[in-house]
């Protein structure tokens, strides 16, 4: 099982899909989808905000890939 890291911080892709920046260095696309994908509170700035501090499994942590950043 992936290790759990917080989400620090949000950024945009080129494509403008939310990408959740975690503790780790890591990135996590974190997209609203529907209906594969329901993540409405990525639709608004409150939203995004409030996942702050909330964990993620982090499948680059579980192969040991260097930090995105």
């Amino acid at each position: 099982m992936p290790p759990l890291r917080a989400i620090v911080d949000f950024r945009q892709d080129d494509e403008g899909h939310w990408v959740a920046r975690l503790a780790c260095g890591h990135g996590q696309h974190v997209r609203h989808l529907p209906p594969w994908q329901i993540r409405t509170w990525t639709q608004h700035p409150a939203g995004r905000e409030a996942m702050l501090g909330s964990e993620l499994p982090c499948r680059k942590c579980e192969r040991g890939e260097p930090s995105d950043e």
